[in-house]
Formats: C-alpha cells, sequence, structure tokens
C-alpha cells in the first residue's frame, strides 16, 4: 500500500515592527525552506529567501532567485494569491509559491493575535471570538493553489454558457485540490509516420500509468475534434489536440491552432497564425543535437542561446523531453530560467511504453481544450518526471 506523507510548518516571530515567518516543506519528493520578513504596519513582504534540500529536477535550486520579484507584494492586497501563483509558481517554483502563501496567511494570523492583544490592554473582558466579530475581515491569501478556471480570462455571456454546457465525459471525477498530469507530447500512428504506437494503445497505457490525460501532437497533423470526442468517451479518459508544427528553427508545439500547417514554415509566418489565432506555442527539445560534442566544444552557453531571435516569438519551452540528453534538457532550463518563460514536460512518445515519462503538472483540473489554453497562458504549472516520481 502507498504511503505519502507531506508537511508543511510556519513560525512566526514578532521583531522590532515586523514578523520574520520561517516556513517548511517536506515530504517523500520534495524538502525546502523559506524565511520570509513581513512588515507589521501592511504585511508588506521585506525581504525572502529560499532553500532546497531535496528535488527531483534540477531547476528547483535554479529558482530561488525569482523570489525576490515577490519583494513589495502585500499580504492583504485583493491579488497577493494571484500575483503569487503569476510570478512566483511561474518563474520560481509551484511548491514555493505554497509555501509563500501559507506563510502570508500566518502573518496575517498572528497580526490578528497582536492587534487583539493590544484590544485586550484596554478591554480585560473582551473575547477574541467578540474581536474577530467586531473587527473587518481581511483580504489575505489562500494556501492552496487557484484552480485554473479561477485564473482564465474573462468571457462574455455566450462563452460561458458554451463553457457550461460540458460534455458528459468531460467529468474528469478529480479531486480539484490534487495536481493534475498531462503528457503535452505524443505521437500516434499512423498519423504521425515516425510513430508505432496506436492512439487506443497509447491512451490505454496512459491511464494504467495514472496519467490525467493526454495531448495528441502529431507531426503537421491536427485530429478533428470529433475524433478526439469519441476517444474520450470510448477511454473515459481525457485526450486533447495539439499539433507539431516543423519550421526552419526547429520544432513548435502548438495548441488552440485549428488550421492543418504541413511540411516546414517559416516560424515567423507561424507566430502571425499563432496570434491571429490567440493560440499557444512552446519550442519543442530546443537543444536536441546541439550538445552532443559539449556545450563549451561547440561554444554554446545558455546565456549565448538566450540571445537567440526564436526565443522572442515562443511562448515557453519544453525543458523535460524524452527524447534528448540530460544535458540537453538541463541546458533547456537554464535558458528558460534565464528567459522567464514558462517551462513544460513532454514524454514525446513515438511508442507506447514511452508515454508520461515527463508530463506536465497543473495545479486544478483540466476538463477540455479551454481549459488547456487558459491553463496554459497562465503559467501555474511545472514538468514533472511523471513515470520516475511514480514508481
Amino acid at each position: 500500500m502507498l504511503k505519502f506523507k507531506r508537511d508543511k510548518l510556519v513560525t512566526i516571530v514578532e521583531k522590532e515592527n515586523t514578523l520574520a515567518a520561517h516556513g517548511v516543506l517536506d515530504d517523500d519528493i520534495y524538502s525546502l525552506e523559506l524565511d520570509v520578513v513581513f512588515s507589521m504596519s501592511d504585511l508588506e513582504i521585506l525581504s525572502i529567501k529560499g532553500r532546497w534540500h531535496r528535488w527531483t529536477t534540477p531547476e528547483c535550486p535554479r529558482s530561488d532567485q525569482f523570489l525576490q520579484e515577490a519583494v513589495g507584494f502585500k499580504v492583504r492586497d485583493a491579488d497577493f494569491s494571484r500575483k503569487v501563483h503569476k510570478i512566483i509558481s511561474r518563474k520560481a517554483c509551484r511548491h514555493y509559491a505554497n509555501l509563500l502563501l501559507e506563510c502570508g496567511h500566518s502573518a496575517n494570523e498572528a497580526m490578528q493575535v497582536i492587534q487583539y492583544r493590544a484590544a485586550l490592554a484596554e478591554n480585560p473582558e473582551l473575547s477574541f471570538e467578540a474581536f474577530l466579530n467586531d473587527t473587518p475581515a481581511p483580504v489575505t491569501a489562500k494556501t492552496e493553489i487557484t484552480p485554473i478556471n479561477d485564473i482564465a480570462p474573462d468571457t462574455d455571456s455566450t462563452e460561458k454558457a458554451d463553457s457550461a454546457a460540458k460534455p458528459a465525459n468531460a467529468d474528469t471525477g478529480h479531486d480539484p485540490s490534487e495536481d493534475f498530469f498531462i503528457d503535452l507530447h505524443v505521437h500516434t500512428s499512423p498519423a504521425s509516420p515516425c510513430s508505432s504506437a496506436p492512439v487506443d494503445d497509447l491512451i490505454k497505457e496512459a491511464r494504467r500509468i495514472g496519467l490525467n490525460g493526454i495531448c495528441l501532437t502529431d507531426h503537421n497533423h491536427v485530429w478533428q475534434a470529433d475524433e478526439v470526442e469519441e476517444l474520450r468517451r470510448k477511454h473515459n479518459f481525457l485526450v486533447l489536440r495539439g499539433n507539431e508544427i516543423t519550421t526552419e528553427q526547429g520544432d513548435m508545439l502548438v495548441f488552440g491552432l485549428e488550421k492543418d500547417i504541413k511540411g516546414i514554415i517559416n516560424l515567423e509566418d507561424l507566430y502571425k497564425e499563432v496570434r491571429k489565432a490567440d493560440a499557444f506555442m512552446i519550442m519543442a527539445h530546443p537543444f536536441r543535437g546541439f550538445l552532443i560534442f559539449g556545450a563549451g566544444q561547440v561554444g554554446l552557453t545558455p546565456k549565448k542561446a538566450m540571445e537567440r531571435p526564436l526565443f522572442k516569438l515562443v511562448d515557453g519551452i519544453e525543458i523535460m523531453n524524452g527524447k534528448v540528453t540530460e544535458k540537453e534538457n538541463n541546458f533547456a532550463a537554464q535558458v528558460a530560467s534565464g528567459l522567464g518563460l514558462p517551462v513544460t514536460g513532454g514524454s514525446d512518445a513515438h511508442e507506447v511504453e514511452e508515454v508520461g515519462k515527463y508530463a506536465t503538472c497543473f495545479p486544478g483540473v483540466i476538463r477540455d481544450e479551454k481549459d488547456l489554453l487558459a491553463a496554459l497562458k497562465a503559467g501555474t504549472y511545472s514538468p514533472v518526471a511523471f513515470k520516475k516520481r511514480n514508481r
């Protein structure tokens, strides 16, 4: 029987008009700490420092530098939680984001205790319950990841009515408080000539190993919506559509683009199509083959790679790909980190047993392609070595 334990602890100490929070998150996979100093006047973050003790991917410890972007955030601002998710979860780490929200929530409650002590000095008979009832409840951060639908762009009434009418199979039965894992990069046969994985077998394997969904990203091939809907109903499993499109500057994973593009397209032309369709474009395995002789031997450094113009045209970078070397994935992670771009993971499966090697972890349920597109644009997700973490 699987046993999984996660401990989360926050302590608050009052120091010279500030509150010093020390947060710890420790489970069987991750272990990290966070030290945050808040001003007592308005619970503004004055300083923040993180430390990793156990992690799964190289980008985890490299995320520390992005924590500084939270300095100046105020816990009682109405958009505090949203800003933490958009900035810290996207650029640093969702575990840091969750722990920071917990620290903020705890600091806010500590301030209530301090204010109660002051009120008690004036009225010794005042109970804490009466104090809370007489004190307006401040807007504070939630300690859980905000569901994707809560941070999706506003839609008009027609779109809302349309999204409310979900097909029966769109109900995943998944607990919205749990992470949601999708392999965003798989190839099927015969849609992709290089693949030997029949789509039905691929879906069965994905479901067997515990994935919550897969995205069909066959080479220069767009699946029809009714075909995918039939697969969903047949397997009672989330199947989404994407497309791996070949450009003169590399392969791009595109989501939300219905246009079927054949052959090789100029990247700038593809960029225009993506923007026109309000779609999302991720560069797949950006350094495949580049580091076969070592980065030093070809004179390529992360800093030089970041200067490539193509990175101004993509919305994200795939930094966990099952078909490239660990060095190439790590190099991609360094480049994405330096550019501040969202990062994803996908198996790039061409055979059934390869599905799920890597995946992308979303902090809320994905029910359909609209949800996926909104989630990708929100940026609150992270790549994971799915098979390794589920052994």
